[in-house]
């Protein structure tokens, strides 16, 4: 009788970066059906690669932050630590930023920004928010 090979639990870098084109999507207000379209894969496909069960290969990642509008810099950017204490930093600003993205403002302002394309003028609105955050 053969053994059937047990599944490999997913990383904990496939789940980061799952949650994080979940969070995109979300706050683009585009539905898993819709990426999967334009990703020309099924939506239970995306469901995968959103709880980190099945792996995005590069060439894939690449196409997805495409169609979310953000650099594939952004799946991985402070990602999953062994130093737990930059882990508990990482995590206490994640909660700051999804208690603000939660919010009415939050979400409003996010939507605005990503209707915004031309990479320059988004540069400016950032620094001038930084500017009155600062002051």
């Amino acid at each position: 009788m053969q053994d059937i090979p047990k599944r490999k639990p997913p990383s904990p870098i496939d789940i980061e970066v799952g949650k994080r084109i979940r969070e995109q999507r979300r706050l683009l207000g585009m539905s898993q059906s819709a990426l999967a379209e334009k990703l020309g894969l099924t939506f239970q496909q995306v469901q995968k690669y959103e709880k980190g069960a099945n792996r995005v290969g590069a060439s894939r990642l690449q196409r997805v932050s495409d169609c979310l509008g953000v650099p594939i810099s952004h799946f991985f950017d402070n990602a999953a630590s062994d130093n737990p204490a930059s882990a508990d930093e990482a995590r206490s600003i994640r909660n700051d930023l999804v208690n603000f993205l939660s919010s009415e403002e939050g979400v409003a302002l996010n939507r605005a920004f990503a209707k915004i394309k031309d990479a320059k003028t988004r540069q400016k609105i950032v620094g001038l928010v930084k500017s009155l955050a600062f002051n």
